[in-house]
């Protein structure tokens, strides 16, 4: 039995991401750690954007990208539930984003002066708190 999930996220104003960015970045943050399990049902467009204050069009364009992902499954006439998990990219397209994003990160932490090591440390303890999470 499918149950309705709340979704306990929030928008930060001060974030450089837009605000549809942040709803599917946080909702794909639940979902690979397991606080969304397969089966579990998402907040209407309406009720989601009531609960944040934004253009239910904002969050009904984040809920397609997530479904266009696969991360979410629309039943028709019940609403949009966590997809059972699957690989969705390709090694290839695995490979490009996570260098993507390693290059990203670089280029953040470049000025900040840390030496390479406590970079390391501070991402390895950030990996380490999801980890629980996502092997529940």
């Amino acid at each position: 039995m499918a149950r309705t999930q709340a979704l306990m996220i929030q928008i930060a104003t001060g974030d450089p991401r837009p605000i549809g960015k942040q709803i599917v970045d946080a909702v794909r943050m639940k979902i690979a750690t397991a606080e969304l399990a397969p089966g579990d049902q998402l907040p209407s467009v309406r009720g989601l954007a009531q609960q944040l204050m934004v253009n239910p069009n904002t969050v009904a364009k984040a809920y397609a990208e997530l479904t266009a992902e696969g991360w979410l499954e629309s039943r028709q006439g019940l609403g949009l539930y966590v997809a059972p998990p699957r690989q969705r990219l390709s090694e290839a397209e695995r490979a490009r984003r996570l260098d993507e994003a390693v290059q990203r990160f670089v280029h953040d932490v470049i000025a900040l002066g840390y030496a390479p090591d406590e970079l390391l440390a501070r991402l390895r303890e950030e990996l380490h708190a999801l980890q629980p999470r996502m092997s529940a």
